[in-house]
């Protein structure tokens, strides 16, 4: 944990730095190769409408402790199948069984008469040899599942609507509501994409489910976003470029949303795994697996999608290029810490140069002049240095009357004071 703490901090004070920005083309071609395969199982194997959508009867069989398994599913589905063929009912022909819970064995036809309904009842009855009061059957029109599907399509346009105006109204940046909708919308995609390969029934929990993720998407991008702003508010002060305090936002929030996507994350799996392997089909399956995926895509969006987006269409920003040109300019001009980081290194064939008006003693030949005339060069010399008592006077001292006088001796130590 000390490490991961660590790492945290070295992220968060740019000592370590994982170039997020400068990488976009990279995360854009993982994200487009994604999205490219869920189009193609949403476009080509399409989804599987659960009877809500599409309307039908739907029967529930309740079966003792520990009979509702593959072996009788088998029966009913052959048993409902072949009574279809013999009676001429083409809307149970192709009729989806499956186990729902460890007692009770669900089975969806298209919609029936209700001659043809209890016909399909008594068959399910004799199939796994049940009384009548142990199948249920339920009719349920198209209008209604159209509803459904008309009025999360009105919710899903409502929402996408406020979060361009709240983001917009936030940040007074368009471009980040821009970068927030491309995510949501790969989110979006990325999760329908999963339940038509995956043959998931759709189902109103999975419309609930997808409008979850997409608030759960919206949070993390917003967090990432506001760190965004913070950095990008005074770009002369840090001396950075717009992308270089972009990336520095999503390293100082990495670790954040790491570990808030996995808690999210470890209790949907929890969920994901209880209703796909203890209860079989149900609500709980399908709100647990558009959950989950949404969660893991939208963490990924907000990381590697929304915010290089931003940053690319602010740098077609006129005043963002002249910052950060200004600042490019100013560090090329910055001189270096060590004064003599830039001195080589000694060699053995490094060149010897003599310092100026130094002579060597080596050559006591005078210099040529380049034009080869015989005529020595003149070098520039510098001027002499003399002390104090060497510096010769600038002028004759005159003669002066106490010259001819007996100057004073200085007498030694032993004979001072006797007179």
């Amino acid at each position: 944990m000390s490490k991961l703490s660590n790492i945290g901090h070295a992220l968060y004070e740019g000592r370590v730095s994982i170039d997020f920005v400068g990488r976009k083309w990279l995360w854009y071609g993982i994200s487009a190769a994604i999205v490219l395969l869920a189009l193609f199982g949403l476009l080509g194997k399409g989804l599987n409408l659960g009877i809500e959508f599409k309307g039908g009867v739907e029967y529930r069989v309740v079966m003792p402790a520990g009979q509702a398994n593959q072996a009788n599913v088998e029966k009913i589905r052959n048993a409902v199948a072949q009574e279809a063929g013999d009676a001429g009912i083409d809307a149970a022909k192709a009729p989806v069984v499956n186990t729902s819970g460890s007692n009770t064995i669900r089975i969806q036809t298209e919609p029936l008469t209700n001659n043809e309904a209890d016909d399909i009842s008594s068959t399910i009855q004799k199939a796994v040899g049940l009384n009548q009061r142990s199948v249920s059957q339920d009719e349920i029109g198209a209008t209604w599942g159209k509803q459904v599907a008309n009025r999360a399509l009105l919710g899903l346009a409502v929402f996408l609507i406020l979060v361009v105006l709240f983001i917009w109204a936030y940040f007074r940046e368009w471009k980040m509501s821009v970068g927030a909708i491309v995510a949501l919308a790969h989110d979006l995609v990325i999760t329908v994409g999963v339940y038509a390969l995956s043959g998931f029934e759709v189902t109103p929990a999975t419309v609930t489910g997808i409008l979850t993720i997409l608030g759960f998407s919206l949070y993390d991008t917003v967090v990432v976003f506001d760190k965004v702003r913070e950095n990008t508010k005074n770009l002369t002060r840090s001396r950075q470029t717009y992308a270089e305090a972009a990336n520095l936002a999503i390293n100082q929030t990495l670790v954040r949303s790491i570990n808030t996507s996995i808690v999210a994350l470890l209790p949907v799996g929890a969920l994901l795994y209880v209703g796909v392997v203890s209860l079989g089909s149900g609500a709980l399956k399908d709100l647990a697996l558009a959950l989950f995926v949404g969660m893991a895509a939208g963490a990924y969006s907000s990381i590697f999608i929304a915010t290089p987006l931003v940053v690319q269409l602010k740098e077609l920003e006129p005043g963002i290029k002249a910052g950060d040109a200004r600042t490019l300019r100013h560090r090329g001009r910055r001189a270096p810490v060590d004064p003599y980081a830039s001195v080589p290194s000694f060699s053995e064939d490094l060149p010897m140069h003599e310092e100026p008006g130094v002579d060597s003693g080596d050559d006591d030949r005078e210099p040529v002049s380049a034009e080869g005339n015989g005529v020595p060069a003149t070098t520039p010399s510098r001027p002499e240095r003399f002390t104090a008592g060497d510096r010769p006077a600038s002028r004759s001292v005159s003669p002066s009357a106490s010259a001819k006088r007996a100057q004073p001796s200085r007498k030694p130590r032993s004979q001072r004071g006797k007179g």
